[in-house]
């Protein structure tokens, strides 16, 4: 049986052994790829995960230079919403803390993460290229480019307080159209000019963006942009995490449909044409989603490295490859990684706060290593 027949019998295990039938049993009661252990795996994981990010959510919002108690954080937040408990008995600036400061940032964070590691995976499926990750495609290096324009030149300042995370967007967006652009050719995209494209495209946006640093007359702007493209959570306010939120929401619904073209497209071009499934236009596809959850990312908390490169390798370890588990587990798994990343750069170094690309960076490169190790020497 090929692989292509094996495919379309069962998405999510390409290489099976030949269905074997117990003498007197029912063939529609057999699972011989074991699909229902599969099934409650990826269900345990994910049950799992969501009760650890809800639990991590309200005691990050407690952690910081000011701390406030898991008690006291539960009674701010539940007043508001059911009421309970009709007695203050928290200060004016711990609740300003919690709503203005903590809760967006928190939440914030979260999305960030699971973007971030949505896009990892896609991008991963797209290139069959395990290095990819939105800083692979450039798409992040458009929007430091054009941020650090709004920084230092005023770039979109005409636009009002929202320049910066205007400025972003639209870079991440022009990055992702040039790289499009050039790694068409002849109307195909295949995966190595995609990965070449974005090479070259991030290398001559970072370029740009160094150019900007050393032409500005200002050092406190230049420390500004630095800080901004290794990645922070200091901007974070309601409308960001709500506008963030629903395009990586948007985005994941999109990708989740596309979970099998994905399977198929990380096997090969062969394998996905042998489906009527066109690498070409997939690829354009997600690149577009990709993109526009990047932009949307990068506007509203900088570059963030090393989370979409690590945290799709940690998901496979846990649920496998198939897209339809592994895009929900990536997600959970980076919003609680990033949740206490964050808390750890706003209390490391206090009343200075470290730059939230470090802290990921710190803590991502020895969970590469251990995936080096484990690396099939064959590979």
């Amino acid at each position: 049986m090929s692989a292509t027949e094996e495919f379309r019998r069962h998405p999510d295990s390409v290489a099976v052994e030949p269905d074997v039938v117990p003498p007197g049993a029912d063939p529609r009661e057999v699972d011989d790829l074991d699909h229902d252990r599969r099934r409650w795996h990826t269900r345990i994981w994910v049950g799992g995960l969501t009760l650890v990010l809800l639990v991590s959510l309200p005691a990050a919002v407690g952690i910081g230079p000011v701390g406030i108690g898991p008690d006291t954080v539960a009674q701010i937040v539940s007043r508001p919403l059911i009421g309970i408990p009709q007695e203050v008995t928290w200060t004016p600036a711990q609740d300003a803390i919690v709503w203005l400061l903590r809760v967006p940032r928190v939440l914030l964070g979260a999305v960030v993460g699971a973007g971030l590691a949505v896009a990892g995976v896609v991008l991963q499926a797209m290139t069959r290229n395990m290095l990819a990750e939105p800083y692979l495609l450039g798409v992040t290096s458009g929007a430091s480019t054009l941020a650090a324009a709004s920084i230092l030149f005023g770039l979109g300042a005409g636009i009002g307080t929202s320049s910066l995370a205007a400025s972003a967007f639209v870079g991440a967006l022009l990055a992702g159209a040039g790289v499009f652009l050039l790694a068409r050719v002849g109307g195909q995209m295949t995966s190595t000019r995609l990965v070449l494209a974005g090479v070259s495209i991030g290398y001559v946006l970072h370029a740009m963006t160094s150019f900007l640093i050393f032409a500005s007359d200002d050092p406190d702007a230049g420390r500004a942009v630095l800080f901004w493209i290794l990645g922070s959570l200091t901007l974070a306010s309601g409308g960001s995490a709500l506008v963030t939120t629903a395009v990586v929401a948007g985005s994941l619904v999109l990708l989740m449909a596309w979970a099998r073209h994905l399977d198929a497209l990380s096997i090969g071009d062969n394998t996905a044409q042998s489906l009527g499934i066109s690498p070409t236009r997939l690829r354009a596809r997600s690149m577009i989603v990709v993109a526009l959850c990047v932009g949307a990312l990068v506007a509203a908390s900088g570059g963030i490295g090393f989370v979409g490169l690590i945290i799709p390798h940690v998901a496979r370890l846990c649920v496998g490859t198939a897209h339809r588990r592994l895009l929900p587990v990536a997600a959970l798994l980076a919003a609680i990684f990033l949740v206490w990343a964050d808390v750890l750069a706003r209390i490391a170094m206090v009343p200075q706060e470290l730059p939230l690309g470090i802290v990921t960076a710190l803590a991502g490169a020895p969970l590469l290593f251990l995936l080096v190790r484990r690396l099939d020497p064959t590979r």
